[in-house]
């Protein structure tokens, strides 16, 4: 049996980077974790989640680790290209971000493999608040490769007890699942928000799991995906737990708060903003039918008020299930 401690690079220290860097530890690695911003490396305790204290075995570092097992990237979509050029290309890597990028549409490892084709990839997904994560609160994530093969394999890199990985073979399926989850929990927030109640929020959720469905086998995945962790699991927490970045957003949304005001007040990332119009682009371009994110998309955008975005949905000509 090999003695061998794997070593996990983590790109990126915002919350999410800080909970797969302790997630990581208690699967036995040792953690180099990236950041941005130049910071003590005796420093335990970083400002996206200072309740958290850093295990010992997870170093900090300000240079991109050259060498690793596996390199997981936690940076925000739209800043995906400016760090894939400069990864090591020594270990596979595990896209930790979810969204589709601006202007091109591109999923995460669609962006990775442009910056270095050759290099092995995978996509992590599931129903997860970082502060949970780096608690040690139990929690599953699906980890997506091309081949079954590889995913198990970087499943059994970062399982434990705490933190229970499943492989999947289907990574286009699971990494437009992430994506659009993020644009539903805006539409969920804003009709929560603007008291539309919580029967509407209940078929928003279920209505969207068809929309995803056609857009992942239209892209090349599987519709029977978003019925998993990294669809239909993710969905049911971003759009009904307290700390979902996005359904926060769209809550103070449908109270009647500007967009601009939103963002000016905060310091993290909701990629719902960014998503919903791309998310569009792509589905359109496809001709797949997703009036949800479109309507979520117009009403970000200025497009239409709420009483219109009401009438979009609820108006639609009558169909079948």
């Amino acid at each position: 049996m090999s003695s061998h401690t794997p070593h996990i690079a983590v790109i990126g220290a915002g919350a999410w980077g800080i909970a797969l860097a302790c997630a990581a530890t208690r699967a036995g690695a040792k953690v180099s974790l990236w950041s941005r911003s130049a910071l003590p490396k005796d420093c335990r305790n970083l400002p996206r989640l200072p309740d958290i204290t850093l295990p010992d075995s997870v170093e900090i570092v300000s240079t991109l680790p050259d060498q690793a097992d596996l390199t997981l990237v936690v940076v925000p979509m739209q800043t995906l290209h400016e760090i894939a050029p400069k990864l090591s290309a020594t270990s596979p890597v595990i896209a930790c971000c979810k969204g589709l990028e601006l202007g091109t549409g591109a999923l995460p490892l669609d962006v990775l493999r442009r910056a270095q084709p050759a290099r092995p990839g995978a996509v992590l997904s599931g129903p997860n608040f970082a502060i949970e994560v780096a608690r040690g609160l139990p929690a599953a994530a699906t980890i997506a490769a091309d081949s079954l093969d590889e995913a198990r394999h970087y499943v059994s890199l970062l399982s434990s007890p705490y933190f229970r990985l499943y492989a999947s073979d289907d990574p286009t399926g699971v990494q437009i699942a992430g994506a659009a989850k993020n644009v539903i929990a805006i539409g969920a927030g804003i009709a929560i928000g603007a008291g539309l109640g919580e029967n509407a929020r209940a078929a928003l959720i279920t209505r969207a799991i068809v929309e995803i469905g056609r857009l992942a086998d239209a892209m090349g995945g599987r519709a029977s995906t978003i019925s998993g962790l990294s669809g239909l699991g993710d969905l049911i927490l971003t759009c009904t737990g307290a700390g979902s970045r996005n359904y926060s957003l769209g809550l103070e949304l449908g109270k009647g708060a500007r967009l601009t005001d939103i963002l000016g007040s905060r310091s993290t990332v909701a990629e719902g903003v960014a998503t919903a119009p791309a998310l569009t682009a792509t589905a359109r371009k496809l001709g797949i039918a997703m009036p949800i994110v479109e309507t979520v998309s117009a009403f970000l955008n200025h497009e239409i008020d709420l009483l219109q975005a009401r009438r979009l949905l609820l108006e639609r000509p009558i169909t079948v299930e």
